[in-house]
């Protein structure tokens, strides 16, 4: 649009001899405009000061100021919901994300680098990389003649034989050619606790409660809430969901009573759903001992915590999960497996549901 020769100010002067007497036409005539120029002056300017014209126009740049933030926000949202789904660690697939981004939403690389989350030096760095030929043909060879060396062996004995490779650089190709040793699980050794734990003699004599954390696929986290009978290690209920508030402990362990009766005492963590006000009043109000373990050890808690253990190694870590309702069928599957078919070594090789009708 043309600018017009006129300043704000000039028109409300044109328009106060307007407003002083004089003659439309006239001053139209005067100063070389049209009336439809005048009457448009008058519509937006009108009554207008020196003052306000100042004031009008701070609001207008103000306003087009935030509009073009909402815009950029706008398209910063955009675009932060497209790349979230493509997973970049590296700094190669962060610098492909900045390419993608700048060609399909004509960014500059600058802006698209903070949306990444990338330096945007790192996008002009060109690695200048020294090859390493021979570094691997020492260390491959090495690797050959003691195969059970881990790193630090064979690092020192290359530094040993008068090669002064950096132990960062020497790592990297370590990794990459896959010479890294497995490492063997040890046998875990229980830990001493100043509060043994004592082999309850009667069914409901004391519950183990405890949570367990992990992910879908997708990156989504949820929890669990596992339930065992300390007399017979019968799992009594894992609820799963998002979120495992006081309340949705409390309802649980109410449906368990309901077929099952609430236990003399319960042994929990010192978590915020187990020490607050809400979960205290439950106890007292059913009659129900809560027996916290020291702060750091659980050991104290041993029969939930192995179960936790078994329940990792045989559910959430050897299967991938899509949704809430895929890991509450799969763990409703293997909880019949573990009540009344999985033998137990602290049942002397008894599954939980033959030792308690062995038990009467």
């Amino acid at each position: 649009m043309k600018k017009s020769r006129f300043s704000e100010h000039q028109i409300i002067q044109i328009l106060k001899q307007g407003e002083a007497g004089m003659k439309v036409a006239d001053i139209c005539r005067e100063h070389g405009i049209s009336q439809a120029t005048y009457y448009k002056w008058k519509s937006k300017y009108g009554g207008m000061e020196a003052s306000d014209v100042k004031r009008l126009q701070d609001l207008e740049t103000e306003n087009r100021r935030l509009k073009q933030m909402y815009a950029e926000q706008s398209l910063d949202h955009q675009i932060l919901k497209e790349i979230l789904g493509k997973k970049a660690v590296t700094v190669a697939e962060r610098k492909g994300l900045v390419e993608i981004v700048c060609a399909e939403y004509n960014l500059s690389q600058r802006r698209a680098c903070q949306l990444v989350g990338l330096s945007s030096s790192l996008c002009y760095y060109q690695p200048k990389r020294v090859a390493d030929t021979e570094i691997v043909r020492e260390l491959r060879a090495l690797a050959d003649q003691q195969p059970r060396w881990g790193f630090k062996q064979l690092y020192n004995a290359l530094r040993n034989a008068g090669h002064g490779w950096n132990h960062k650089r020497l790592h990297r190709i370590y990794r990459a050619l896959k010479l890294h040793l497995r490492v063997n699980r040890g046998k875990r050794i229980p830990k001493r606790s100043p509060l043994p734990l004592q082999q309850t003699g009667q069914l409901n004599e004391c519950w183990s409660v405890d949570f367990m954390s992990d992910a879908l696929f997708n990156g989504r986290r949820f929890r669990t809430l596992n339930v065992i009978d300390d007399f017979n290690r019968e799992v009594l209920a894992i609820e799963v969901d998002t979120s495992l508030p006081t309340v949705r402990v409390t309802r649980g362990l109410d449906q368990v009573a309901l077929e099952r009766g609430y236990p003399q005492r319960i042994r929990v963590d010192n978590g915020p759903e187990f020490t607050s006000a809400a979960f205290h009043d439950w106890a007292a109000t059913h009659r129900v001992q809560l027996d916290f373990i020291q702060p750091g050890r659980p050991a104290q808690n041993a029969y939930i915590e192995r179960f936790n253990r078994t329940y990792r190694e045989e559910v959430l870590d050897f299967y991938l999960f899509s949704s809430l309702q895929e890991v509450r069928a799969m763990t409703e599957n293997w909880l019949h497996t573990y009540n009344h078919l999985r033998p137990h070594d602290a049942l002397n090789g008894s599954v939980p549901a033959a030792f308690l009708s062995a038990a009467g």
